[in-house]
């Protein structure tokens, strides 16, 4: 295997040779007990990060080194964190809007994997019993203008196209004839897996709001098409193999026509047993038995979603009852295949969760159960860990590609997107609660 963090620190001119960071020594959080090797950055603000070289970042992550073995070239081979086939089960999902931070100068956007890594340093690493998962927003490009930032005219991510490569928005353009698209993807996936963190993706399935391109045409999505089913499951397979290995399904609540009336995406979705194929065929294609899917929203009909293949559920209880949701991991404790989750924030949130309720859901989403091993699964967004500024939210950010720059700079937006002083205050909360966490 290509060593591919060699790979993008030469796409950027940069030497080989690893140094012990001086930044991440004084900003450094640590696991309080027996897990006190695992580290990671509290206390900081996205832009001061975004801000540092990529090769700071690299030296950064070495040395949070969780074996305090400092290795003066990035190793040629990582491993995925071994938590089982079934880890999806347990782990807590954060996921980061990577178009949100991307570099945003004048109307372009690009670079969304590069800033991606720049932040995982102050990503906390797994726990001892459960893995801590990344999902990233966007891969694929977006219908509606990407590529560029277009202030508040709607640039959803939940619309893509498939079959023609990856978003302008997230992929760095100016190295690319050096490291390709997915081998961008591919160094993103080795640091996150040096820094013991699990890494998976959105996507969608309502057919209105998906396209095929062709070098001529594109099509509409079709689930009733082979064709269009052949490169839906293709392009999921190829991620996988990139080094991903989970799957947010928005909107697999309504598969097979269930609960309609509470659909708000655009066209038919697949039949069920559609679904099952193609869950299964992203498993069997990719070589890996270690692959998760996340379905968007559950129910109390846990055996369908588990039938269909699902490891995990959204959005069926929140951590605002810590009672609650230590009754729901009993319950679950010997089912190690399915099980709904406890919801911080999700995609659609439009504001209103003060800091004081969003620190108590993250630690009961980290500490509601009897035992560590019957934790259930928990969902977080870029907001539980970096607070967005009070006049934007998560679902805007979603739904909208705008620059938050007051000049133009592209550290300026992501200076100007995150709130500051007390954004940097509740970041050091949270560490606070990961840091009482990770020895479970």
């Amino acid at each position: 295997m290509e060593n591919y963090v060699n790979k993008l620190l030469n796409a950027f001119e940069e030497d080989l040779d690893l140094k012990t960071d001086e930044f991440t020594l004084k900003k450094a959080y640590q696991s309080i007990g027996c897990a006190y090797q695992k580290k990671w950055i509290s206390n900081i603000l996205p832009h001061e990060l975004t801000s540092r070289s990529i090769k700071d970042t690299v030296n950064s992550i070495m040395t949070m080194s969780e074996g305090d073995n400092f290795y003066k070239e990035f190793p040629d081979k990582i491993s995925t964190p071994d938590y089982g086939d079934n880890w999806g089960r347990f782990a807590n999902y954060i996921e980061l809007n990577n178009r949100a931070i991307a570099d945003m100068d004048k109307e372009k956007t690009c670079c969304g994997i590069i800033n991606s890594i720049k932040l995982l340093p102050a990503i906390p690493p797994s726990a001892k019993s459960w893995a801590n998962c990344i999902i990233l927003s966007q891969i694929f490009p977006n219908i509606y203008g990407d590529g560029y930032n277009k202030g508040s005219e709607e640039n959803s991510i939940y619309g893509l196209k498939l079959n023609c490569g990856y978003s302008k928005n997230i992929i760095c353009d100016k190295i690319k004839n050096k490291i390709s698209p997915e081998e961008q993807f591919m160094a993103f996936n080795m640091l996150a897996h040096f820094r013991g963190i699990k890494t998976g993706f959105r996507t969608i399935i309502s057919e209105g709001q998906m396209k095929i391109s062709y070098p001529d045409r594109e099509e509409n999505f079709r689930w009733h098409n082979d064709k269009h089913v052949e490169i839906y499951i293709s392009e999921m397979t190829k991620l996988m193999k990139l080094g991903f290995e989970a799957m947010f399904v928005d909107s697999a609540k309504h598969i097979g026509g269930y609960d309609m009336e509470n659909y708000t995406g655009v066209g038919a979705l697949p039949d069920y047993s559609l679904a099952q194929e193609i869950f299964h065929e992203i498993r069997a294609k990719s070589g890996k038995t270690t692959i998760c899917f996340i379905g968007e929203k559950s129910t109390d009909d846990f055996m369908r979603y588990e039938n269909m293949g699902l490891n995990a559920g959204t959005d069926y209880i929140t951590g605002d009852d810590y009672k609650k949701v230590k009754e729901l991991s009993e319950y679950f404790k010997y089912n190690r295949n399915y099980a709904p989750g406890v919801e911080i924030e999700n995609d659609n949130y439009g504001g209103g969760i003060s800091y004081e309720q969003r620190l108590h859901r993250i630690r009961t989403a980290l500490f509601g159960f009897h035992l560590a091993s019957d934790k259930l699964p928990s969902f977080m967004q870029t907001n539980d860990i970096f607070p967005l500024r009070y006049d934007t939210n998560t679902h805007k950010i979603m739904m909208e590609n705008q620059s938050y720059s007051n000049n133009k700079d592209k550290n300026n937006h992501i200076e100007n997107l995150f709130s500051k002083k007390d954004g940097r205050n509740y970041n050091h909360k949270v560490g606070e609660i990961f840091a009482h966490a990770l020895c479970l």
